[in-house]
């Protein structure tokens, strides 16, 4: 049965056909399918859920519709749901909750799931320690690999991973890593601190959690020690939470560049005033750094009133550079990003990005010599590619340089992204179109 059928089946109330679904269709496809439909309707269908697959839907959602299916839930089965949960995955959740409602449902579990829960969410917002499992199989390097063995299967069912397993000093320290294919690939009585690495990626609980998921990322690990100060161990970041981790800071990139608010939720569960709330900021804040360009306008009436054909290729010249602006800071902050460029490159990205700008604009200006020359006069064609030529080239400059000083800063570079670089880029290249039009035209 098709994915798509489940919003006729539940409109229908087709209850048998919705279990049959259910039952055939793949979790994650389950929950693609209910973050799809209206709220109501997504309570009804998670209800006919098997037992055993409804939690591993419920994880597989986004927190937004996690709270419309907790919503639309008897008090029992929600707590059933909350306390079946990772420990991580419910801080996520909790996070995402009103204050009242994450105290009362904290306050519902059992002693023990709300004390590694209340642990994760004492960490800072976006920390490793706020997104790291609590629950994990260390052992001692000390230890025979039979007597691993045996741990990792007494206590490895309830771990978040057991294929990657720190291993431990007789203080807790993190001394060293090791593998589940290691040990099963050893003879019984080797020492696991003959078997394993001492080369041990880890990062600290106040870790931004985008450093510690491109660790992850770049190292093509499968889960991350998290330690304390005293290099105590208190847990693991597994690859699929660095995977999230890594989407939603894309995500909120993509939207700073796009010039709105990040929405944090998906966006068919974003209402229209939302929408409008997330988006109307920045455009009021355009509309300010927008009034440069008035002012500049202002400043050079008299030469724009004795040249009126100036004033024709004003949308050219601002979109080349505006465009060529974002473009550079586009690449310079996804390179920042994956730590490919830092701030003391600043000199080296400043000089290749004036000499890309450059070329650019003299691509430019070849290309639009020829027609404004036949079509209104030389002088003027002159000017035009001039003027192509330094806007290109302070723009790209601009647009690489101020993610960097942003950084620097301690802002988001993505703020200083796309449309700030490009209305400071179009004040700046009216001037230097107007000052070269006065000396080639001698106006």
């Amino acid at each position: 049965m098709p994915t798509t059928a489940l919003d006729d089946l539940v409109r229908a109330g087709d209850i048998t056909a919705l279990q049959e679904w259910l039952s055939a269709t793949g979790i994650l496809d389950i929950a693609d399918e209910l973050s799809r439909l209206d709220p109501t309707d997504t309570a009804i269908a998670f209800r006919l859920l098997p037992r055993d697959r409804a939690l591993a839907v419920f994880e597989a959602l986004d927190p937004r519709h996690q709270q419309q299916v907790l919503d639309g839930l008897r008090e029992d089965r929600v707590q059933q749901l909350i306390e079946e949960m990772d420990p991580d995955d419910r801080a996520r959740l909790l996070d995402e909750l009103p204050a009242k409602v994450a105290t009362r449902l904290l306050a519902r579990i059992s002693p023990a799931e709300r004390a590694l829960t209340a642990t994760l969410l004492g960490y800072p917002e976006r920390s490793a320690g706020r997104i790291m499992s609590p629950e994990f199989v260390s052992l001692r390097a000390s230890m025979p690999v039979a007597d691993a063995i045996a741990k990792i299967r007494r206590d490895g069912a309830a771990a978040e991973t057991i294929y990657t397993l720190p291993v431990l000093d007789e203080e807790r320290h993190l001394v060293g890593v090791t593998s589940l294919r290691t040990l099963v690939l050893a003879p019984p009585d080797a020492r696991v601190g003959d078997l394993m690495t001492t080369d041990v990626h880890m990062v600290s609980t106040d870790t931004d959690q985008e450093v510690a998921a491109r660790r992850i990322q770049e190292a093509d690990l499968i889960a991350l020690p998290v330690v304390d100060s005293e290099r105590r161990l208190v847990g693991v970041i597994t690859v699929d939470d660095a995977m999230e981790v890594i989407e939603a800071e894309a995500t909120e990139d993509f939207a700073l560049v796009g010039g709105h608010n990040p929405l944090n939720a998906p966006y068919l569960s974003v209402s229209a005033l939302g929408m409008a709330r997330a988006r109307a900021v920045w455009l009021l804040m355009l509309i300010v750094t927008a009034a440069l360009t008035v002012n500049v306008l202002q400043v050079f009436e008299d030469t724009l009133a004795e040249v009126v054909s100036l004033a024709l290729f004003i949308p050219l010249l601002m979109g080349s550079g505006g465009n060529s602006g974002a473009q550079a800071s586009t690449a310079v902050i996804r390179a920042m990003a994956v730590d490919e460029v830092r701030f003391a490159d600043l000199p080296r990205i400043v000089w290749r990005e004036a000499r890309v700008g450059s070329l650019l604009g003299t691509m430019l200006a070849v290309a639009v010599f020829a027609p404004v020359a036949v079509i209104f006069a030389g002088d003027l064609a002159v000017t035009v590619a001039l003027t192509l030529v330094i806007i290109c080239a302070v723009a790209t400059t601009a647009g690489a340089a101020l993610p960097l000083f942003a950084r620097r800063a301690g802002l988001d570079p993505a703020v200083l992204s796309a449309p700030v670089i490009t209305t400071l880029v179009d004040a700046v290249g009216l001037v230097v179109y107007f000052l070269v039009a006065r000396a080639v035209l001698g106006l």
